[in-house]
């Protein structure tokens, strides 16, 4: 029987990490796929390869797509990383539709590469508030899916998997330790403090270091100021 194959949309963070080793526990051949949109935390894309390489990725994909172009996110245009703490609202490090897209260009490598299974790591329990990481969202995107391409068309759906949908950031890092993960291999500060550490203070970096906190687990990343 032929293995399957799936992408993985693999950021470099914690929560890629951990969707893209589950892709590989439920038996796939792995695939990962990064975009580089001239984030301004392309640090990212480092780990991304080393977690490409420690998690045996068959290829690896870093595809450039400049969002710069397009702007309106901290992380695509000159606009400060808030550091004031996780708010309610949707903070200005939502980057427009990106998870739309970023689905989108794995969708394209899916059907051309014969997968039928995306992996990506998004969770809405304890995130920032991005509504592309909502559970409604995965849904509406796997419908539309299955009548965007001649694949689906013809009978074979895909199927977005987010096995981290429900997890809260303390559930993610157990989840990493039970897959016997390196977590130290990822990356997640919005805004890399000189000497390539975490700053500490982003949104992403408070979520990290509570849910290592909270899963009581030791935390090996390294931030400029405790998060």
């Amino acid at each position: 029987m032929t293995q399957s194959i799936a992408i993985a949309l693999l950021s470099g963070g914690l929560d890629s990490m951990v969707a893209a080793a589950r892709a590989r526990e439920d038996g796939h051949r792995l695939l990962a796929l990064s975009i580089d949109y001239n984030q301004r935390h392309q640090v990212e894309l480092a780990a991304a390869r080393r977690i490409a390489a420690m998690l045996g990725a068959e290829r690896h994909v870093v595809l450039p797509l400049d969002l710069r172009a397009f702007g309106g996110s901290a992380l695509t245009a000159e606009i400060d990383v808030p550091k004031t703490g996780v708010g309610d609202d949707i903070p200005v490090t939502y980057v427009p539709a990106r998870n739309t897209i970023f689905l989108s260009l794995a969708l394209g490598w899916a059907e051309a590469a014969g997968a039928r299974d995306i992996y990506i790591g998004v969770n809405a329990l304890d995130y920032s508030g991005y509504p592309d990481c909502r559970p409604e969202f995965i849904a509406e995107f796997e419908k539309l899916a299955e009548i965007a391409t001649k694949a689906g068309v013809e009978g074979e759906p895909f199927h977005i998997r987010a096995p981290l949908q429900h997890m809260t950031k303390a559930d993610i890092v157990r989840e990493a330790d039970r897959l016997g993960l390196d977590a130290g291999l990822s990356w997640s500060c919005y805004d890399p403090a000189p000497g390539g550490v975490h700053c500490g203070l982003c949104d992403s970096c408070r979520l990290r270091a509570k849910g290592f906190a909270e899963a009581g687990l030791p935390d090996p990343t390294r931030y400029a100021v405790p998060a």
